[in-house]
């Protein structure tokens, strides 16, 4: 008897598209009028606008394009991937990533698992502050190697920078992309439910880091407890370039210049993201100039020595290697390319507006709660759904007598929460294929953890609404 396997993340993502295209045809379309919001920035839904239009059911043809289209889409993340990639092979090449991982590995020997907290809690102030989610795809490279050399395996590397930028995420105070954005939508200002949200996000993330380091722990006691056991050997193999002798390069001046501009490489990205307004174009020019950088550094010393044919090579060969990376993220977008040319995405979005009219005040946010839960899994951006949701949600917390900050928080928690996990998420996706951890041994590793979760989520936004 055949064993079943759990498919691949592109038939995972290619099956949505086809029932999201099946659900264009029984959905009825319709579309809310929309404004230019000055406020958020975009055009943002008119409350009570919803009409019934000319239905457009998606085909054949549609679903097989649409991963196209999501490409197109998603090519500046795409681009940024690779150019990632290519940065990170580069430095990998002059020996400064291993020769500094086996430094960090003395210093913590016998204490690795201090390195799980103290991560987690860096990848959460990011997600907190600025909704840290494409840019995290260039840490796993860097830091799975290090995991593994602990005695851990790639999952929990995978494990501590998703769930840590996703809580952070998940429990943001001030994310322009999130709360900043909903808070506008709702007629708020962004402090209002502050300190709701710090309490959320504290506790989520300690449950998180437990969760964490209760797995590394077993693993660690015991390599056949991983999750993906049968693929520690292979991982060894692809992530460290010493496997066979473990042996460390030395850690030369030239190679501590190095480490120190991969992480001003880093610095800047997240400067330039949260005071300049930087994206994908600059993030990838900025690793691009700082490989080309790296390798004229590297000049200086024999061991790093790279000529110009060599460097590019390198540069090439990371890129490829993250190739698959690139086409999850634009296969991904295809799902919310489907919804929104079959014209369906305003009538969930209405249904859900229907579902929550005249609730009392606990069930009403419990209930916000849980149509924002869904609704995340069709839109994963944070800063879509928000402008997407809240000009239309928001209002009705009115008539519930619920503060609209409590709306605000629950689709944040909500849509965070879901983006731990969601398919359709790219930096889900990604990340995985990344770690060389399949989907399914994801879901069974982290859907204790969104259940704990969604109970604290659950339980600050009732105690909210009940004082409120």
């Amino acid at each position: 008897m055949t064993k079943f396997k759990f498919p691949t993340a592109f038939t995972i993502l290619f099956v949505l598209i086809a029932v999201v295209a099946a659900l264009t045809w029984i959905v009825p379309a319709g579309e809310y009028a929309r404004e230019m919001s000055e406020e958020m920035g975009r055009m943002a839904p008119v409350p009570g606008s919803y009409a019934g239009v000319e239905a457009s059911p998606q085909g054949i043809v549609d679903v097989i394009l649409a991963p196209f289209q999501g490409f197109y889409a998603a090519i500046d993340v795409s681009l940024f991937v690779l150019i990632i990639g290519g940065f990170l092979m580069v430095v990998t090449k002059t020996g400064a990533i291993d020769a500094g991982i086996g430094g960090l590995l003395a210093k913590l020997k016998g204490r690795e698992q201090w390195m799980i907290p103290i991560m987690m809690i860096a990848f959460a102030a990011g997600g907190t502050s600025y909704g840290m989610a494409e840019e995290s795809l260039a840490f796993y490279a860097l830091l799975i190697p290090v995991f593994i050399r602990a005695g851990y395996d790639s999952l929990t590397a995978v494990a501590v920078i998703m769930l840590g930028a996703g809580i952070g995420t998940l429990g943001s105070t001030f994310n322009p992309f999130a709360t900043v954005i909903a808070s506008d939508g709702a007629g708020i200002a962004f402090t209002d439910g502050l300190m709701l949200r710090v309490a959320i996000l504290g506790t989520s993330l300690l449950a998180g880091i437990i969760f964490v380091m209760r797995y590394a722990a077993k693993v660690k006691a015991d390599p056949s407890a991983s999750l993906i056991a049968s693929r520690t050997e292979e991982n060894r193999a692809h992530f460290l370039s010493d496997a066979d002798d473990g042996a460390m390069p030395e850690l030369t001046g030239v190679r501590k210049l190095i480490l120190a501009l991969f992480g001003l490489s880093f610095a800047i990205m997240i400067y330039g993201v949260v005071s300049l307004d930087w994206w994908m174009d600059e993030m990838s020019g900025l690793f691009l100039v700082m490989s080309i950088v790296v390798w004229f550094v590297g000049k200086f010393a024999e061991e790093t020595r790279m000529d110009e044919g060599t460097f590019v090579e390198t540069f090439v060969d990371g890129a490829r290697d993250l190739l698959g990376v690139a086409l999850i993220i634009g296969v991904a977008r295809g799902v919310v390319v489907i919804m929104d040319a079959g014209k369906i995405t305003d009538t969930i979005l209405f249904s859900a507006e229907g579902m929550i009219s005249g609730l009392s005040e606990f069930m009403f946010i419990n209930v916000m709660f849980g149509i924002q839960f869904l609704m995340s899994f069709l839109v994963p951006s944070s800063s879509g759904l928000a402008a997407l949701s809240m000009p239309v949600m928001a209002p009705l917390a009115d008539f519930a007598g619920v503060g609209r900050e409590l709306v605000v928080t629950a689709y944040q928690s909500a849509n965070g929460l879901v983006n731990l996990f969601n398919p359709t998420f790219a930096v889900v996706m990604g990340g995985l294929a990344i770690g060389r951890v399949p989907y399914d041994r994801w879901l069974r590793f982290v859907g204790p953890l969104v259940l704990i979760l969604a109970v604290i989520i659950a339980v600050f936004l009732s105690v909210g609404a009940i004082t409120s």
